[in-house]
């Protein structure tokens, strides 16, 4: 997925090969965190997870060129939406849950879904529009606040009107004068809307953190990483955005003055996702050292981590808090990893 990169190692591998029920539990105390489910039916690595807006649905997307719906109710497949002519890398809910976004990010031969972005209606399980103009392929997928926007990064960031289904404009990640510090050809990784809709953050091959004005277009630029930023979150309030490097680190950024507030380490090897809890207290960080591990976000320390068996990818909080999907894998051809925790709500 990320040429020169651990990420991108993945794609290469794959490329090299071809593209790459839940259990009772009992309650929770605030530090245990428990495994749920593991589900199963992935027959490569498992790099994007995202919750419907009710909590009911969990949308996975694969190297194996899948996008699957999982019922977190029995934990069993609901549908396949779909088989890409390449890996899938990125997916989002919209915010009524009723549009899925997807892109894809790696094949052995050129196929057009590689420049594409897919909406799908959840309900149907088709297609309902494919986005058309990216100039390479979907890393990230990002719906605005208000359902009317949606982001995807090739590279650069486009911005998309649902309304009309067109591009609205193109925010440069990979400028002039970021180039003496950046990769050749690739400039954002992932992307993210503030909770207001307002602000827009990018995580950048180039070792910065990129945040735009939406209405503006114009872009501050935080630097602290030695490493490039594989992912962006924001927290509820939208004052603090969290990022994760290949440098090992996850940093904690004040959007009032643009300066980093923290750097929570502990990660032996890169981390690739991160998401905060819906109450803005908890952030989970995944790394391809094989672990989840949870952060107190007032304190910067670790309060829990996970083990996992392979090379962990993606991370999401279920809407409600209460659960916690985490996804990777570690071998081109070989079913990856996706798991459901249920977290602790100290009730």
């Amino acid at each position: 997925m990320k040429p020169t990169v651990e990420r991108g190692r993945w794609v290469a591998a794959w490329l090299s090969v071809a593209c790459l029920g839940l259990l009772p539990v009992s309650p929770l105390s605030a530090q245990e965190p428990k495994l749920r489910a593991t589900l199963q039916g992935h027959t490569d690595a498992v790099v994007a997870v995202a919750f419907s807006p009710d909590n009911k649905t969990l949308a996975s997307a694969s190297y194996d060129g899948t996008l699957k719906l999982w019922d977190m109710t029995t934990g069993k497949e609901r549908a396949t939406l779909g088989e890409y002519k390449g890996c899938l890398g990125c997916v989002a809910f919209s915010p009524d849950g009723k549009t899925l976004a997807s892109g894809a990010i790696g094949s052995p031969v050129y196929f057009p879904d590689l420049k594409n972005v897919k909406l799908w209606d959840v309900a149907a399980g088709k297609v309902r529009t494919t986005l058309k103009g990216n100039t390479f392929h979907v890393y990230s997928v990002a719906f605005s606040p208000d359902g009317k926007t949606l982001a995807s990064v090739n590279g650069d960031v486009k911005l998309w009107d649902l309304a009309t289904n067109k591009e609205r404009a193109t925010l440069q990640g990979h400028t002039k004068e970021d180039k003496k510090t950046s990769e050749p050809a690739y400039g954002v990784e992932s992307v993210a809307f503030s909770p207001d809709g307002k602000t827009l953050a990018a995580a950048s091959h180039d070792m910065t953190v990129k945040v735009w004005d939406v209405a503006t277009a114009k872009r501050s630029t935080l630097q602290g990483h030695t490493h490039a930023v594989y992912s962006v979150a924001f927290s509820s309030d939208g004052k603090t955005l969290a990022s994760a490097s290949g440098d090992k680190t996850v940093r904690l950024w004040d959007l009032a003055t643009n300066k980093e507030r923290a750097t929570l380490q502990g990660h032996t090897e890169s981390v690739m996702s991160v998401a905060f809890s819906p109450d803005g207290k908890t952030l989970a960080s995944v790394s391809y050292d094989k672990t989840v591990k949870l952060w107190d976000v007032a304190t910067g320390k670790e309060r829990a981590t996970l083990q996992g068996t392979q090379a962990v990818l993606s991370v999401a909080f279920s809407p409600d808090g209460r659960m916690l999907a985490s996804a990777g894998g570690s071998t081109a051809n070989e079913p990856g990893e996706l798991k459901v925790w249920d977290i602790a709500t100290g009730k």
